[in-house]
């Protein structure tokens, strides 16, 4: 009993680990879009998605299920959204990608 308390301690202390870590990510997209440096833009928005994922894992979620999800909303947003404006078409291509990718 003790050894699944510790798995479970270690586990929570992970995830405040990875939220607190993913804060920082976004702080660190924030700056980087006002030096308007489209490198340190794409390395913020990939520690994002990296600790989406990895945050994902750790509450029980696979990464083919937030995969999954995210596609689901894709096609929902594009089947509520105003035809024929800029975002459809971003949502679109996003889904296009993801689709052709197998993610």
């Amino acid at each position: 009993m003790k050894n699944r308390e510790l798995d479970i301690a270690k586990n929570l202390k992970m995830i405040d680990w990875l939220k607190a870590e993913l804060i920082d990510a976004v702080a660190e997209l924030f700056k980087s879009l006002l030096k308007s440096g489209s490198e340190a833009v794409s390395d913020a928005l990939a520690t994002i998605i990296i600790l989406a994922y990895l945050l994902g894992q750790r509450v029980g979620l696979s990464f083919s299920s937030i995969d999954q999800r995210i596609r689901s909303k894709l096609h929902i947003s594009l089947e509520d959204s105003l035809g024929g404006d800029e975002w459809q078409e971003n949502l679109s291509e996003l889904l296009v990608y993801l689709e052709k990718t197998k993610r």
